[in-house]
């Protein structure tokens, strides 16, 4: 029932269709260029790696191509709220069959989660119970 859902959808995007999909969300549309430089503030990247991802996700329907000027700006197809609600439904199916409190339960039980989070989860719980 839940693989409907996702038939409209994007196809999932790798891992390094991400991180170019975060630069995008962070500053909006842009050139290859700017993208590539924004990625290698955090990781060495080739250019030309860098514009054939971006082809390819434009091929797959992930990201728009602007070819009216010289430059061509991509943008993402979809928002990110959107694209992470998808994947983020598709985790939870797939590792948590479905359940999101197994999943909850899993990050609360995650020595990771600071007194502070936790205080800000429940403020988040009670709103939600009223």
């Amino acid at each position: 029932m839940q693989e409907n859902k996702w038939k409209n959808s994007i196809p999932e995007p790798t891992r390094a269709e991400l991180e170019i999909l975060q630069v995008l969300w962070e500053f909006g549309a842009s050139t290859v260029r700017f993208v590539n430089d924004e990625l290698n503030k955090q990781r060495d990247v080739n250019y030309t790696s860098t514009l054939k991802q971006m082809q390819i996700m434009a091929d797959k329907g992930i990201l728009k191509r602007d070819e009216s000027q010289m430059k061509h700006i991509y943008t993402p197809v979809q928002a990110e709220l959107k694209t992470k609600d998808q994947l983020l439904d598709r985790f939870v199916n797939t590792l948590y069959k479905g359940s999101t409190a197994n999943l909850v339960m899993q990050l609360l039980g995650n020595e990771k989660t600071s007194k502070e989070e936790l205080e800000e989860i429940k403020k988040m719980l009670n709103e939600l119970g009223k």
